[in-house]
């Protein structure tokens, strides 16, 4: 049985880079801790296992020493009281895919003779954050009490995930990495990111995260696209850092949400009630945080009593993080993870021949006839 022999130093590297129990990896490799130490190197295919079940690179084991490893995109993730520790493997990973997929996609569009979106980058951190909210609305066909349309914030989502797509924007929602329900993705490490491009701009939010939560994220991505900066973030209790570009993007996303002049007609009403906060939250259908902060900036409340419920929530919501998340349907599942706009793009590569099918495969993580059953579900009928 041969053996592979690397650098030891690349072993506890990958452990630590996947983010995971290491006990959990012991269980699955267990001569994890010879290889650590030297003892034992491990054979070919057991690296090979390895280095799949921490998304590590197979080619990186074959390096002197670990790479120092940086995120592709501006780092825009912020810390309570330390810096932001290094990206995971997930997270890594994840922008690699993106930005593979957005890729294929900007070549596909461009040999379409799809023109270049005209809103990318239309805004300046001197323009009016009013001002780029109405553009953004406009664009999506927001009027006036959109949310109050939507029963739930799933529905609520979807109405805005799908006018966001309609534009030309790729969205992917998901909470894990590609379809790997081991490889979960941390919302107190990034809540989303996005990737511009005048052809094919990709905004990418982590499902893990509560519904309301992404709404949020969703219109903060959009505001990067009208300002045409990448960027990845993960906002804790929503807020920005002290970034101006960050600054700027929050209250872009707030005015988009909840317009100024809808608060100032609601709130002499809502106001009144026993939890404000939460009904301006079901109203608008955005976090009560959002709403809470919104009300805060427009000086209808005091830091205290915004605190007192930020704390509040804070608890609640650590009650609610143990909650177990429903299943779905696959397929479905499928359309918000891979994308609508860009399933249905490779979907129509892959029949007309413009693409290999075992390319389609890579770019969807779909094989065989999962991915004809994908396409059906789309509405592409039987190949």
């Amino acid at each position: 049985m041969s053996r592979v022999a690397i650098n030891k130093d690349l072993i506890r590297w990958a452990v630590d880079r996947s983010g995971q129990d290491e006990s959990a990896l012991v269980e699955r490799f267990p001569k994890l801790p010879q290889w650590e130490n030297g003892e034992v190197q491990p054979t070919f295919k057991q690296l090979e296992d390895f280095a799949k079940a921490t998304l590590t690179p197979f080619g990186a084991f074959f390096l002197p020493a670990p790479p120092q490893e940086k995120l592709p995109v501006p780092d825009f993730r912020t810390m309570r009281d330390q810096r932001p520790r290094r990206p995971s493997a997930a997270l890594l990973e994840t922008i690699y895919q993106m930005q593979r997929r957005q890729e294929w996609m900007r070549e596909y569009l461009i040999e379409e003779g799809a023109e270049v979106l005209a809103f990318i980058g239309t805004v300046t951190l001197a323009s009016s954050p009013l001002a780029a909210a109405e553009s953004i609305r406009r664009t999506l066909g927001m009027e006036d009490g959109w949310a109050e349309l939507h029963p739930t914030w799933t529905n609520a989502l979807l109405g805005l995930r799908r006018a966001v797509e309609a534009t030309g924007v790729l969205v992917v929602v998901n909470g894990v990495f590609g379809n790997n329900t081991h490889q979960a993705l941390d919302p107190e490490e990034f809540r989303g990111f996005v990737l511009c491009d005048r052809h094919a701009p990709l905004i990418f939010i982590n499902g893990a995260d509560f519904k309301s939560a992404q709404m949020f994220t969703l219109a903060h991505e959009l505001a990067h696209l009208w300002l045409g900066k990448d960027g990845v973030f993960n906002l804790p209790d929503l807020q920005p850092s002290e970034d101006a570009i960050e600054k700027f993007c929050n209250r872009i996303a707030a005015e988009v949400l909840i317009p100024t002049r809808e608060l100032e007609a609601c709130w002499p009403q809502v106001r009144a009630s026993d939890d404000p906060f939460t009904a301006l939250a079901r109203r608008f259908k955005v976090s009560p945080i959002v709403a809470a902060r919104r009300v805060l900036d427009h000086g209808l409340i005091t830091r205290e009593r915004f605190y007192k419920f930020l704390n509040e929530y804070r608890a609640d919501e650590r009650r609610r993080a143990g909650e177990k998340p429903t299943g779905g349907h696959f397929y479905r599942t499928q359309d918000v993870r891979i994308g609508h706009r860009f399933g249905s793009a490779v979907i129509r590569a892959a029949r007309s021949g413009r693409l290999l099918y075992k390319d389609a495969y890579r770019l969807t993580g779909l094989y065989g006839r999962t991915f004809d059953q994908f396409a059906q579900e789309l509405g592409f009928g039987s190949a």
